[in-house]
């Protein structure tokens, strides 16, 4: 029997908002793992990892989730409480990155190690650069007068298209993360996986949901 096109919507909708729940528990559950593996406070190192799972993984998911239409949290307020949340959300997640290479840098110093030698390294870095001038270019949005040339509309496609890959390199970072010694001489086996697992979920909920404003963009726009 043939599914009805209501139908078909609903049930979309349904697993939109269950993919939405997972990826809320998710973006909450693996900076909670990693901080138990790492017990910030135990080393100077320790408190990297910490950093980066709570700048990648907590907070920067939960700033874009803000725009969901099904699993945001802040969906009952107005576009521009979300808007200043969303603004908070990712101005801490580059503290965070920022505060996490700054003490990865300093405690390789120390220990004589030589810095970005790794995909890891080299991704996270790339990561924080491209989180900084995505904030910054998140100004534009702010003060649109700035860009003659450019409508809001196109200036906020742009910011999503761009934000979308800044992301996706912080994902990146952290599953390169997950394949270096310290995390895989802790992390075995199914929990291995498990934990690869994360990023993913979370990538893929974040670019059905870019994918989908701008598909409504196209055809508002007809």
């Amino acid at each position: 029997m043939a599914l009805t096109a209501e139908t078909e919507s609903r049930l979309y909708r349904s697993l939109r908002v269950a993919a939405g729940a997972a990826a809320h528990l998710v973006a909450l559950g693996f900076p909670a793992a990693v901080a138990v593996l790492a017990r910030p406070g135990s080393s100077l190192f320790s408190w990297h990892p910490l950093l980066m799972a709570l700048a990648f993984s907590f907070l920067m998911t939960e700033a874009l989730l803000i725009f969901s239409p099904e699993t945001s949290l802040l969906r009952s307020f107005s576009r521009k409480v979300r808007v200043r949340a969303h603004w908070a959300l990712q101005l801490l997640a580059l503290l965070c990155a920022l505060l996490g290479l700054g003490i990865i840098t300093y405690n390789k110093h120390l220990n004589g190690k030589g810095h970005f030698v790794t995909w890891h390294g080299l991704t996270g870095l790339l990561a924080v650069l491209y989180a900084g001038g995505q904030c910054a270019g998140g100004v534009l949005l702010l003060y649109p007068k700035l860009m003659k040339n450019w409508t809001l509309a196109k200036l906020k496609l742009y910011h999503a298209t761009s934000g979308l890959v800044g992301y996706l390199l912080g994902c990146a970072s952290l599953m390169l993360g997950m394949c270096s010694l310290w995390f895989t001489t802790t992390v075995t086996g199914v929990s291995w996986y498990l934990a690869m697992l994360c990023p993913l979920v979370t990538s893929l909920v974040i670019m059905n949901q870019v994918s989908n404003a701008y598909l409504y963009r196209k055809r508002s726009q007809h």
